[in-house]
């Protein structure tokens, strides 16, 4: 699988250690940076990572942040995407499992040593399980073509 992955300065050590899970698991990773700690705007990494997945460069991406709120929101103002913020395997799961998810958001503030394995291979290997979900993203994706000004009239 190709997986595109970027993150702020703030998430600059989770995104070495998934990378590099990514790369173990055998995976090709396309790194849109940032590559340090020197203070980066997280929209431009998020919006490269949702870029290359809704142009099919990659098949699945990661984003990442402090909190992982930021890189989210950024994710989903792309059309095609369907970014979810998953800090745990739970997350992850349902997120693929009943949003057919094919970004995930993760915050470097609240993902550890410990879960962010857990929360990669999930999201890598969970497959969408349609039926009643399909609907539901089909209802989520035709907003992408509503028009564009307020939801009360």
């Amino acid at each position: 699988m190709k997986v595109a992955i970027g993150c702020d300065h703030a998430g600059v050590e989770l995104k070495d250690k998934v990378k590099n899970l990514l790369t173990k698991l055998g995976h090709s990773v396309l790194d849109f940076g940032t590559q340090t700690t020197d203070s980066v705007d997280y929209p431009d990494f998020a919006r490269e990572v949702a870029f290359a997945v809704a142009e099919d460069r990659a098949d699945r991406g990661i984003v990442i942040c402090w909190t992982g709120n930021g890189t989210n929101i950024t994710a989903n103002k792309v059309r095609g995407i369907r970014s979810g913020l998953a800090i745990n395997r739970d997350m992850a799961y349902y997120t693929r499992l009943h949003n057919d998810a094919n970004v995930i958001s993760m915050g470097q503030k609240y993902v550890s040593d410990d879960v962010y394995g857990d929360i990669v291979t999930t999201f890598l290997e969970t497959e969408f399980e349609g039926g009643r979900h399909k609907r539901r993203v089909d209802k989520i994706c035709s907003l992408e073509n509503e028009h564009s000004g307020s939801a009360v009239d």
